[in-house]
């Protein structure tokens, strides 16, 4: 391995968005998919606050990605308190520690790379430039999915703020929502916008199968205009451009018994990923074939965009770090019985030899050492997202991959050979 390649961390987790607003009722009960649909139309007002550069939202529009981190101060931090999220220029969040040097370790990912319900110090980066002696970026956004993260991933890193490290965070629905067209239509009964200050996952970047090719394509953003954004107000906009999305459909079936089912194009798909044929004859066994074709899909796109990311950093002479993380379906699932869903991609990374880390082991294993049920072992690091504690056991856990990873190694890992005589950088100016 040459040395004093970019790093890059390339972290894929399931995240949970800002925190999820229920809503008294699901006004979308018993409706058709193309209802569904055409009652995620947003408003004129939500849309003017989501693309003026001067509000103050949890995230502001973006014509390639769709929408980045933006200022604000919001519920849902610990002890109910708010929290302040706040963006540098560049789109990253907001760093403290050592800011001043140069930059090493650019991470890329969600709403857990972001750090979402706690403020900008409390972040697990910040924890970890602390302890490294220099800083860490932070690139990730909420709802983001594995190639929303690749595409900003390819985009910081031909600026000036390229990295000789890259982190890659990968959470579990991070998955299925690659091939989402418009996320928030997924979500938007048990969504309150705020006004458009809360509001995100509009169209974006996104990946699709060729029925015809078996291949994925990547699309474009459709809404690349703050002006375009507007179209989101017309219902038939919103129907005619999601319609046929296959995992929209198939999650709205699932998760909200809105059956939008296109029966000759998902059978399809299941032939591409070598499937058994769907069964549609019995409820409870479509569920499960849906169920079985939302993850195969989604798995085959993560394993795409891996090879896609892997290829860049080797590329561009760069180091990649591919971190697993979802504590609620794969965690569970391990501490519980030891099985995990998501078995078929830590196969492929071990198949075909990334770099990565995994922690949902380290929970696992950490659990071990407590006499604690599983609920009340969650309520030490997580409110949703991990609290600052959270983010303190993350930053420690991970670590030691990360100092044996670069080269030279970190100022506080250089033992005797280090003399800090140039304290440049670390005094207050």
């Amino acid at each position: 391995m040459k040395k004093n390649r970019c790093f890059a961390v390339l972290s894929i987790l399931v995240s949970i968005t800002p925190i999820v607003q229920l809503q008294a009722q699901d006004k979308n009960d018993n409706l058709s998919f193309e209802q569904y649909i055409r009652n995620s139309a947003l408003t004129k007002s939500e849309i003017d606050v989501f693309v003026d550069p001067q509000q103050h939202s949890w995230a502001q529009y973006d014509a390639e990605l769709g929408y980045i981190l933006g200022n604000d101060l919001l519920p849902g931090a610990i002890d109910n308190s708010k929290y302040i999220s706040t963006v540098r220029s560049d789109g990253a969040r907001a760093m403290h520690m050592y800011e001043n040097l140069s930059c090493r370790i650019n991470t890329y990912g969600n709403s857990f790379t972001m750090c979402s319900q706690v403020s900008d110090g409390e972040t697990w980066q910040e924890y970890l430039a602390a302890h490294l002696g220099e800083p860490v970026r932070n690139y990730g956004m909420g709802g983001y999915g594995v190639y929303q993260a690749y595409r900003r991933m390819l985009r910081e890193e031909k600026t000036e703020n390229s990295a000789d490290y890259m982190l890659f965070y990968i959470w579990g629905d991070d998955h299925s929502r690659s091939l989402l067209t418009c996320r928030y239509v997924t979500f938007y009964p048990n969504w309150n916008n705020r006004g458009g200050r809360r509001f995100h996952n509009n169209f974006w970047p996104h990946l699709e199968m060729n029925l015809e090719t078996g291949q994925f394509e990547e699309k474009e953003n459709l809404l690349s205009t703050p002006e375009s954004m507007y179209k989101m107000m017309d219902p038939e906009f919103m129907y005619e451009n999601t319609k046929d999305d296959m995992m929209l459909q198939m999650m709205t079936y699932l998760n909200r018994n809105i059956d939008g089912l296109d029966r000759g194009r998902l059978q399809k798909l299941a032939e591409i990923l070598d499937l058994p044929p769907i069964n549609f004859t019995n409820e409870d066994q479509l569920r499960a074939d849906i169920v079985v074709l939302r993850h195969a899909c989604a798995f085959a796109a993560t394993e795409f965009i891996l090879e896609k990311v892997r290829l860049f950093a080797d590329l561009n002479d760069k180091q990649l770090l591919v971190v697993l993380f979802d504590p609620y379906k794969v965690t569970k699932s391990l501490i519980k019985d030891g099985t995990r869903y998501d078995q078929q991609i830590v196969d492929f990374l071990d198949e075909n030899n990334y770099y990565y880390f995994d922690m949902n082991m380290v929970h696992a294993e950490d659990y071990k050492s407590f006499n604690l049920s599983l609920d009340d072992y969650f309520k030490r690091y997580f409110i949703g997202h991990y609290k600052p504690t959270g983010n303190h056991f993350f930053a420690y856990s991970i670590k030691d991959k990360i100092v044996n990873w670069l080269d030279p190694k970190p100022i506080t890992y250089r033992g005797e050979r280090q003399n800090m005589e140039d304290f440049n950088g670390y005094l207050e100016k």
